[in-house]
């Protein structure tokens, strides 16, 4: 009986052994090259890029660079998340983060809905198209947000910026 019960945990062991072997030698495959934006987004960022040629306009941004957060557990729900565009300022502060609608949003509109709602929770202005916006329909969305952020007319996040970099050289005089 011993030796039955000692086969089976040998054949048991042998199974293990060889299947961690040939995991093991499993190859990577070849590494090619991928579009970066498809021909929609292509097209949305040149119409972009017409539209505010002041601006500074970026494509496929992580999450990790838009919000942040204490807790690494809060940072897990949006750590793989991508927005589609997000415009800048002159001042590299965020004007509007841009979603567009592809293919594959009828199997995750509840993600997309998450994602807008992270967004718009830490302050930013979510503009979501359905279709390919028009050039018009853009400049609509975009330009009157712009003039709020004329020199002139700091916005809020601008006037904080500089109230930090006030506070910070105060401090920084004091402490030399």
């Amino acid at each position: 009986m011993y030796y039955l019960i000692t086969i089976v945990l040998l054949l048991l062991f042998s199974g293990f052994v060889l299947q961690h072997w040939q995991h093991k030698r499993r190859q990577d495959s070849p590494l090619k090259r991928r579009g970066i934006l498809n021909i929609t987004e292509q097209i949305i960022l040149l119409r972009l890029q017409q539209i505010l040629p002041q601006h500074t306009i970026l494509a496929h941004v992580a999450f990790d660079a838009l919000l942040t957060t204490k807790y690494t557990h809060t940072r897990k729900k949006y750590q793989m998340l991508m927005a589609d565009f997000v415009v800048l300022d002159q001042q590299y502060q965020v004007l509007a983060i841009v979603e567009i609608v592809d293919e594959s949003y009828l199997n995750r509109r509840s993600q997309k809905h998450y994602q807008d709602n992270l967004l718009e929770l830490a302050g930013y202005r979510v503009l979501r198209y359905s279709s390919m916006p028009t050039e018009p329909q853009l400049r609509a969305d975009l330009i009157p947000e712009h003039t709020k952020f004329l020199p002139s007319m700091p916005s809020a996040t601008a006037r904080l910026s500089m109230e930090r970099s006030v506070k910070y050289g105060a401090l920084a005089a004091k402490s030399t």
